[in-house]
């Protein structure tokens, strides 16, 4: 597949009217040019507080949702928070019990068994959950499709109050209140909160009517940027704040599980890519293989022992989850070399014995390499179950839709979606998604890279860190700032961490410029010492270094024309 760089034009004159209203430089005002940000929106975006979030109130049945609750408590009626398995659904429990049980509240939580259960409210758990006295079920990172599963918990009295934030299908559950900003009828202005962040604007609305401190939900804003940022939504308007201010209290989290996490990952910086790439994989780790109680159990844990034995074991469940994962994308990518399927416009690969809980992982490792949507099957206690990735510029949630005919259920966002069928419908449910596909085959044909705008060596200086810093956090629509580099002479290159990455140090006049490129080592021959190369690249401190230098994190590269 070829990639296709491409650096964005800007209006010069709108560039210099940031610069002044701001008084800020060139390159921050260029970055925030191409990232659409309306410009009443700016001063929010670079300065925006705790104090910019909006009343929780104005989402739709919020007043129904903190009624019921204070109902229950008033009543003592046994409470309990259903949530998904993975970093969004563990995230939203926590932050749910804990400001429940500060309350007063006679809570329990449900975690439904992935590899058992799946996804979402099931009928067997309604009957346990029946069984141990509960009247209020509250689910979180859930519900939105548990039409049956409501009606069903009303033949036990219990009543269910839904907090989502899944895409909403024209029929929804007939359950005491829906708090989803996505409902088409809901007019809170921003729709795009991960399940965590419904949570979190759910337990401002009980702090609010029971005359709380401000701390009392905003305590829990490092668990809530970990599920925000985790489940991959738009990194704006209130995201970014939750994000933003989440990621400092981290820094000095007095949760007890979360510091004994932090410590084993050992991240240089706590910032967005440490919690994706160190906490995120971990706590999912034990959803993906079956036991999402273990990371729930740690982010309650007050004992500072239990809490560090907790952190291990997730920690291991992650190195485990790591060697399948290898063992599932070999043989997929098998699949696809064997069967030929690089000319297909996507790609449905089924292993019966593969793990429901690793495929979406190597599906996303898939659309990374071949640029087109991918969904994974595997064969679970007799049913068939899918988890599919896609490229932006793909809905995956309305192709899915496209080919409901062909599918028992399924659910999702437009990057990502579940997804389960009958055993002989798997070639009628391949042909059908190969003919939605095939309607985009113009974007899959090349990926186009982004460049946000060009640097020379004269831009790097501490001031381009700081305007970077200040698009920071980074994350879904908010990506980290691209820049494109031309000419640098290639000093020393050579392989590292068993030959994964690219370790460069590459030239320009007389000074020296550390480099990466993560995970293209396989690129190794294609230039040699003494090359001039163009990178795009990301700007970055190499905090090994001492004195701190300044790195470039390389995308992509090619041999310079000049």
């Amino acid at each position: 597949m070829q990639k296709i760089w491409k650096l964005k034009e800007y209006d010069k004159n709108y560039i210099n009217k940031l610069m002044q209203k701001y008084q800020i430089s060139e390159i921050l005002a260029k970055l925030l040019a191409f990232r659409n940000i309306d410009e009443d929106m700016i001063d929010t975006y670079l300065n925006g507080t705790l104090d910019d979030l909006r009343d929780p109130f104005l989402i739709k049945d919020m007043d129904k949702f903190t009624n019921r609750v204070k109902k229950a408590i008033e009543n003592k009626e046994k409470i309990c928070i259903y949530g998904d398995y993975d970093v969004d659904g563990i995230t939203s429990i926590v932050i749910m019990y804990k400001f429940l049980t500060n309350l007063g509240a006679d809570v329990t939580y449900y975690l439904p068994d992935r590899l058992v259960e799946g996804y979402g409210i099931n009928k067997s758990a309604i009957e346990y959950i029946a069984s141990i006295g509960v009247k209020l079920i509250i689910t979180v990172d859930c519900g939105i499709t548990a039409i049956d599963e409501v009606e069903y918990a009303k033949t036990f009295g219990i009543d269910t109050c839904i907090t989502d934030h899944h895409e909403c299908s024209d029929k929804l559950p007939n359950s005491y209140c829906i708090v989803n900003p996505k409902q088409k009828d809901d007019n809170f202005k921003f729709k795009m909160h991960a399940g965590v962040g419904v949570a979190f604007k759910c337990i401002e609305a009980l702090a609010k009517i029971y005359d709380l401190k401000k701390e009392s939900y905003l305590d829990y804003l490092d668990i809530v940027a970990i599920g925000t940022i985790s489940d991959i939504v738009d990194l704006l308007d209130e995201n970014r704040i939750i994000s933003k201010y989440g990621l400092e209290k981290m820094k000095n989290t007095d949760n007890v599980g979360l510091k004994a996490l932090l410590s084993i990952i050992n991240f240089k910086e706590i910032d967005s890519f440490m919690v994706s790439f160190g906490l995120a994989p971990r706590i999912n780790a034990c959803g993906r293989m079956g036991n999402a109680k273990v990371a729930v159990k740690l982010l309650l844990e007050q004992d500072e022992q239990k809490a560090n034995k907790l952190a291990v074991e997730l920690d291991q469940m992650n190195i485990k989850r790591q060697q399948i994962e290898k063992q599932i994308f070999d043989e997929a990518i098998s699949q696809i070399e064997e069967r030929k399927l690089q000319t297909k416009n996507s790609f449905v690969l089924y292993g019966e014995s593969w793990h429901s809980g690793v495929i979406g992982i190597v599906a996303s490792r898939l659309v990374n390499i071949y640029y087109k949507p991918v969904i994974l099957l595997t064969k679970e206690n007799g049913a068939i179950r899918g988890s599919g990735r896609c490229p932006a510029g793909f809905s995956l949630y309305d192709a899915l839709s496209k080919c409901s005919s062909d599918l028992i259920q399924f659910g999702g966002h437009e990057l990502a979606a579940g997804l389960s069928l009958k055993e002989e419908k798997i070639d009628d449910f391949t042909n059908s998604f190969e003919s939605v596909a095939s309607e985009y085959s113009n974007i899959f044909s090349e990926q186009v890279l982004d460049i946000d705008l060009e640097i020379t060596l004269k831009d790097l200086n501490a001031q381009i860190l700081k305007d970077i810093k200040k698009i920071k956090p980074c994350g879904q629509s908010n990506p980290s700032p691209i820049f494109l580099y031309r000419g640098l002479k290639v000093q020393a290159i050579r392989t590292i961490k068993d030959d994964k990455h690219l370790k460069f140090t590459l030239k320009d006049s007389s000074k020296l410029i550390d480099a990466v490129a993560f995970s293209q080592g396989d690129r190794r021959d294609e230039i040699k010492i003494g090359d001039k190369i163009d990178v795009i690249c990301t700007v970055s401190v190499n905090t090994y270094n001492t004195p701190k230098t300044i790195e470039l994190i390389i995308q992509d590269f090619k041999k310079s024309l000049n």
